[in-house]
């Protein structure tokens, strides 16, 4: 495993993250297989770990607080995130700040992640959800403040709507925030634009989350893929999106250096960007672990398959569907 300096943070976090959304899930012998994946991970040098209060109503959260009981020798990375208030993810523009973020919702939900996690310090706490129309506001910014002052969070993060990644930039020009969370990986090229820039300027952690598009750049969907009622992503891939998204993948297919599988190539495309510390990949199964561990090697992909994936960018504004 190769790590990367988490912007002014100063922490050596591995470039392969572990996305814990949707362990909250797993119940019976299934819990244990995904506490034998946590572990594995950690084995392999992962020691970074991205949750939320929202993935379980704060299950996932004790999840990851009972692998740091497992590992007290061992230095491991907690993120985790606020849900909004309103409990709407995305947030949208109209939103008020009061109704999302008040203060004391923003101490009260500290506290709930710190006594889920087992914890006295959070490494790193983020909103869930956020609108740059809040930058300026005092609210959040005495709250994040009080905090870390009382050694409750140690560094503060947002996470980024999908497909806006702009929606951050003035409150990251605060100077509050340390870090950013957004979407990137070969179709969703356009953080590069703006925000990475910013984020290299004031030196701020980057995560890259939704590495495969939500599943698309595995290459094993179809254009007859369908999940079940109660898989979110039934309602994500909708016809207009699931068919789009199999004809981009389909289109990169050609370009998968042989013996590489399309996931390696959309980890790999991620980590060839040195403005990106960490990449969080679900990995609910063990062989999951050890397939996107690997891809931490230190071999990026070449400039000339760098070069022509840059073609395969995929601009999406939100939509009813895009959650």
């Amino acid at each position: 495993m190769n790590y990367r300096t988490f912007g002014r943070t100063g922490w050596e976090i591995s470039e392969i993250g572990y996305g814990m959304w949707g362990l909250a899930d797993w119940t019976g012998s299934e819990r244990s297989q995904i506490d034998q994946a946590l572990d594995l991970a950690v084995e392999r040098g992962c020691n970074f770990f991205d949750t939320a209060w929202g993935y379980g109503s704060g299950l996932s959260e004790q999840i990851l607080g009972g692998l740091l009981k497992r590992n007290p020798d061992k230095q491991l990375y907690a993120a985790t995130k606020i849900p909004p208030k309103n409990r709407i993810w995305p947030s949208r523009s109209d939103f008020k700040l009061d109704d999302v973020f008040p203060a004391d919702y923003i101490v009260e939900y500290t506290e709930k992640s710190l006594q889920n996690l087992g914890v006295d310090t959070i490494d790193l706490m983020q909103f869930h959800v956020w609108e740059d129309d809040w930058a300026n506001q005092d609210e959040w910014q005495e709250a994040v403040t009080k905090l870390t002052q009382q050694g409750k969070v140690r560094a503060w993060g947002v996470s980024v709507n999908r497909w806006e990644p702009n929606n951050c930039l003035n409150t990251l020009r605060t100077g509050l925030i340390d870090a950013v969370q957004v979407i990137y990986n070969i179709f969703d090229q356009n953080p590069e634009d703006e925000l990475f820039p910013l984020c290299h300027q004031m030196n701020l952690g980057i995560i890259a989350r939704v590495p495969f598009d939500e599943g698309t750049l595995t290459g094993t969907f179809t254009k007859e893929t369908t999940f079940p009622a109660n898989d979110w992503r039934s309602t994500y891939f909708v016809p207009e999106n699931l068919n789009s998204s199999v004809d981009h993948a389909d289109a990169l297919r050609p370009l998968i250096p042989a013996g590489m599988t399309m996931p390696e190539m959309a980890l790999r495309f991620i980590l060839s960007n040195p403005d990106v510390h960490t990449t969080i990949p679900g990995m609910r199964q063990i062989r999951n672990v050890e397939a996107n561990t690997a891809v931490s090697d230190g071999t990026g992909l070449s400039p000339e398959l760098l070069h022509e994936l840059k073609g395969h960018r995929w601009d999406r504004t939100p939509t009813e569907w895009s959650q």
